[in-house]
Order: C-alpha cells, then structure tokens, then sequence
C-alpha cells in the first residue's frame, strides 16, 4: 500500500506541471479563436456605422475601417429625406413594440399559468395544438387576416399588429413561460390557498414575483421581433403616417433601385441604437430566463 501510494504521487507531481503548461496554452488559442470570430462577425456593423460617417462617393471606395474625418451629413440628410421626420417612424415603431410587449405579457402570462396550473378537460390536446402553431409560417396565414382585417376598416391602423399580442398568438412565449412555471414548486401555492387566495391572487403574489427572468426575456425578445417587424408592417401600413422604421429604411430605395446609401447607412444606425440598448441592459435577465426555463 506505501509503494503504491508513493508512485501515485510521484505520477501526479509529474503530470501536473505538464498538464498546468498545457491550460494556458489552449485557453490562449480559444479566446483568439473567439476573439477573431467575434471580428468577423462584428465587421459589417463596424463598417456601416464608419461608412455612414463618409461622404457618399467614398463608401463603396474604400472597404476599411478608417477613417479620414468625421461627416454627419449624411444622418442631417437621412433624417428628413423622406419628407417627414425620421422621429415620427420611430414614434410609430415605439407605438407597436410597447402595444406587443404589454399585450404578450399579459395575454401568454394567463394562457401559460392555465395550462401550467390548471386542470381540464382537453388541456394535453389544446396545448400540443398551441406548440403546433409554432412551425405554421406567417405568410400561410396573412392573406386571411388581411381580408379579415380589411373588412373590418383596420388596415393602415396599429391593430392588425397588436391585437394578435393580446390574444396569446404567440406560441413560443406561451411555452417558455408555461415551463417555468412548471419548475416552480406546487407547494407554494397550495400554501398561498390555505391562506385563502385565489388563482388570481396565486399569479400576482406568488407566481409572478418569480417569473422575472421568463417575463424579462418575453419582453426582450418582443422589443426585438416587434421593432425589427418588416412584413406584417409593409402589408398593413401603406400610409406615411402609420409607418414604422423597417418601412421607412426600404423607402431610401426607390423602384428605379438606385439608393441613398448614405442617409440609408445613417438612420440605420440610428435605429440599431434602441435594440443595442435592450440587449445590452438586458442581456442579464434574457440569459437567466432562458436558461433557467424548464430546469426542476
């Protein structure tokens, strides 16, 4: 037993120096993997954001990321090119992520807690139809809410966008938040009912106080979709009015397919600062309810 614990030891303080040399060295060669694909990725934005700061005839010239002085006529230029105030398209923009985030955090907090809480009949069946939804794509089902809609004298207004947050249309928040709820014990709330409360009062003292990183992560990910929305807005608002920020950058493309390029690279920028802003403060309670959701 002493020779044998003798030559482990001896084994282990011969390989330890070998294997501390070794750690240094390949945690040297991951950050510069990721150092240098973080560069790679983070290139085109570098690029726009110094391209918008160029004169026009300059930007496609030259591809680097110096630069000779600093132009901001092209985001003077950008921000009334279209007529009106590039503000107002940020108002509007401003208008619909408020109404989705408001809308699908109330409307997906009721349906996740119903089926996470609740027992009845149909639920298995109601809500593998609700996780169904999920892979039917939008354009399957735009023509119908449009004539829907139409009808109805809606198009040009912000309903078409946010009434479909307050009825719980959106499947994936649905299903993050019905697995955290999940993982939070039933006891709690069979000690809350003891107390007398209600599911009412279950979901606003008991189960919403912990759902804070799934709600932070709903809002989060609503900001985006909701500020970053293209097609529903080009379909359903046409007028200048009611335009959002998506509809107002293609507009710097004409239908000859020349552009303004400059002005386009300016207020792009300028609407990449709201979502850089989320995210970054954000980013905390998005990891968190994303990798706290399902966990037991």
């Amino acid at each position: 037993m002493t020779t044998d614990t003798v030559t482990a030891t001896k084994v282990s303080t011969a390989t330890a120096p070998r294997s501390r040399a070794r750690t240094p060295l390949g945690s040297i060669i991951r950050h510069t993997l990721m150092i240098a694909a973080g560069v790679i990725m983070i290139y085109p934005l570098l690029w726009l954001l110094v391209s918008s700061l160029r004169p026009a005839d300059e930007i496609f010239r030259d591809p680097g990321l110096l630069l000779t002085g600093l132009d901001f006529s092209n985001y003077t230029q950008g921000w009334n090119a279209l007529g009106r105030p590039f503000s107002s398209y940020i108002v509007n923009s401003g208008i619909l992520v408020l109404g989705g985030i408001l809308g699908n955090l109330f409307s997906c907090t009721l349906t996740a807690y119903a089926f996470a809480r609740l027992e009845f009949r149909g639920k298995k069946w109601m809500f593998a139809a609700v996780l169904v939804t999920i892979m039917i794509p939008i354009h399957v089902i735009i023509v119908p809410q449009y004539i829907f809609f139409s009808q109805l004298h809606l198009v040009n207004t912000f309903v078409p966008l946010l009434l479909p947050k307050f009825l719980a249309t959106d499947s994936f928040y649905i299903f993050l938040m019905v697995q955290f709820i999940r993982a939070i014990p039933r006891e709690l709330d069979e000690a809350a009912r003891i107390d007398g409360a209600g599911h009412v009062r279950i979901l606003l003292q008991v189960i919403l106080p912990l759902m804070a990183p799934a709600l932070a992560a709903t809002a989060i990910f609503t900001f985006i979709g909701s500020w970053n929305d293209f097609f529903s807005a080009l379909i359903y608002l046409t007028s200048p009015d009611v335009q959002t920020v998506p509809i107002a950058l293609r507009s710097f493309i004409d239908t000859s397919g020349t552009s303004s390029f400059g002005p386009m690279f300016a207020m792009s920028i300028v609407s990449l600062v709201p979502v850089f802003l989320v995210f970054l403060f954000g980013q905390r309670y998005l990891v968190k309810g994303i990798a706290t959701t399902g966990l037991k």
